[in-house]
């Protein structure tokens, strides 16, 4: 039997990431080899894991040098792509460190047999580490897709609407591990009594303000425990939610007593933050067309003390209301640093897919809001053709709508998850 160990662990969740499932954290939570390491290791397991995926390209392009370019057993280069990530991505792990324990990692895996050539190729690249990284500098300004470890088309698509100085920021930004954002839950507590709280358990945070929320909503969590033990969370008082996401809702305009619908809600931050906005007033109703996905909601709702909310199937949810937000699934380009292997797994036919899914979901919206009623569309998407292009063939088809303005949260501009909302008003 293989002994589990962090690195142990990173490699088979790197293997199980070549085929079709669920995302990388969905696989680590799921595996009991990661579930039994101690708080730590399992920091270190993932790190590694969701570092190999969003470095792949490069690491790829420096084992190649190594070894003539020839292409190695899939299990093989997972290993050297572990190897390889610690030495050029992972400082706080010693050289040498690094190469004896990926090679004890190729026996333990039953390739004893190559663990001398899994040796020689990570001491080549230790003797080289210095110029390589010279020429990893160099590779990221001359082929940024190899270098900044994207797919080529989706970097040359990019290319069409940044300049070079912000596409290179885009890539940086994607490649950096996403920071963690907490939502004050104000009908549970309050800001001044839910710090008081995170000092008392450990917690560091700093405020975090956006101009499309008040202040002290927001805090990165610079340190904390394993959140899923704290009771200021068992208890409600906070959600965790990237900043952007709050952008629709703001759109929206949520006063108490309106009638609100959140179209495809789950797992529900918005809904949530929507709920604390109409203060125990009004009407909020959440919809998605998964079962598990509504059962998500209702336990997140449970846990944040919201009981004025109705989650229903979209065929139930009803109509005449004042406020519906369509938050469409997407291409989550504006997402990428917190879905790791989604760079690799996106297609470009994706994007004419679901722009027709995203005009359909806006089409069956707009029946269900009333004369003048407000309609606002989002995504976590940085595609004019998932967003602006979605708007305009919405607004052809739908005469009754006016656009009353858009807004985009952009990695490069506001240091937060990319998002989109358009704001379309029903006339009366």
């Amino acid at each position: 039997m293989v002994q589990h160990n962090s690195r142990q662990v990173a490699c088979q969740a790197l293997l199980r990431a070549e085929k079709p499932g669920d995302f990388l954290e969905h696989r680590l939570d799921a595996d009991p080899g990661y579930r039994s390491l101690s708080p730590e290791d399992r920091r270190l397991a993932r790190e590694l894991a969701s570092g190999v995926l969003r470095q792949r390209a490069a690491l790829d392009w420096l084992i190649a040098g190594r070894t003539g370019g020839r292409n190695q057993r899939t299990e093989i280069q997972a290993i050297l792509r572990l190897g390889a990530y610690q030495l050029f991505f992972l400082d706080r792990v010693p050289d040498h460190a690094a190469v004896h324990e990926t090679v004890e990692l190729a026996r333990a895996n039953g390739f004893g047999a190559q663990s001398g050539f899994v040796n020689a190729v990570l001491r080549a690249l230790t003797r080289e580490k210095a110029p390589l990284r010279e020429a990893l500098e160099a590779l990221r300004l001359k082929d940024p897709a190899t270098g900044w470890s994207h797919p080529k088309w989706l970097v040359d698509r990019w290319a069409k609407t940044l300049s070079p100085e912000d596409l290179q920021s885009l890539l940086r930004w994607n490649n950096t591990p996403p920071r963690t954002f907490a939502r004050v839950n104000r009908l549970r507590t309050s800001p001044a009594d839910l710090l008081a709280r995170w000092t008392s358990e450990g917690v560091t945070v700093v405020p975090f303000d956006v101009t499309w929320a008040p202040s002290g909503t927001l805090f990165e969590l610079e340190s904390h425990p394993p959140l899923e033990g704290l009771p200021s969370f068992l208890e409600g008082g906070f959600y965790v939610q990237d900043p952007s996401t709050l952008l629709a809702v703001e759109a929206l305009s949520v006063e108490p007593g309106l009638r609100v619908l959140d179209l495809c809600a789950a797992p529900g931050g918005k809904s949530f933050r929507i709920a604390e906005l109409l203060a125990g007033s009004g009407e909020l109703v959440a919809t998605d067309s998964s079962v598990e996905r509504r059962d998500l909601i209702l336990d997140n709702s449970a846990r944040l003390g919201i009981s004025h909310i109705r989650v229903a199937a979209p065929e139930t949810a009803g109509d005449g209301f004042d406020r519906v937000l369509v938050d469409a699934p997407c291409s989550n380009t504006g997402v990428l640093r917190r879905r790791v292997e989604l760079r690799w797994r996106l297609q470009y036919e994706e994007f004419s897919r679901l722009a027709r899914l995203q005009g359909s979901l806006l089409d069956d919206a707009a029946a269900r809001v009333r004369p003048g009623g407000l309609l606002v569309y989002s995504t976590c998407s940085i595609d004019p053709e998932e967003n602006t292009a979605v708007v305009e063939t919405f607004l052809k088809r739908q005469p009754g709508f006016a656009l009353e303005g858009t807004r985009m949260a952009h990695p490069v501009r506001d240091g937060v998850d990319g998002a989109f909302c358009a704001r379309l008003r029903r006339t009366p």
